[in-house]
């Protein structure tokens, strides 16, 4: 199985001067927790993406306000995955990164999707749903 196989294609995405009020909203809209930002809507670059934890850790108990810029808070250093790369090394980034959800892009570097939990939890078997969740979730020493 490859990443395109189970990833969320086309995902909402965003620009660094996209306010966290609009970024929230967005979440809301597309029930997910984190939104890729890129250069522009014509050069769909991944530059970073923007969390939920983002927003409360970096913006909200910073005292920031919902006008502030996606720039200002968004995770720059962003781990992700090629749409045609196998499944298995998808999972291992997430393992070994921790993190919940990895984007995915084409060959020219561009957002085509996003592979999280779900994505995972759905299309594969409920033991490996579980060791990636137990794997991502491990408290680091």
């Amino acid at each position: 199985m490859i990443v395109s196989d189970v990833m969320t294609a086309n995902p909402a995405c965003c620009t660094p001067n996209t306010l966290l009020s609009d970024v929230a909203r967005m979440m809301l809209e597309n029930d997910c927790g984190e939104i890729p930002v890129i250069e522009d809507r014509d050069n769909p670059l991944l530059l970073g993406v923007i969390t939920d934890r983002d927003i409360v850790v970096r913006a909200v108990a910073q005292g920031r306000g919902a006008d502030t810029p996606v720039a200002e808070v968004m995770t720059n250093d962003v781990v992700s995955v090629r749409d045609d790369a196998d499944l298995e090394e998808c999972l291992a980034k997430m393992e070994e990164h921790q993190i919940r959800r990895v984007p995915v892009l084409d060959g020219a570097g561009r957002i085509c999707g996003i592979v999280a939990q779900a994505d995972i939890a759905l299309n594969t078997g409920r033991l490996e749903t579980g060791e990636v969740v137990r794997d991502i979730s491990r408290t680091s020493h």
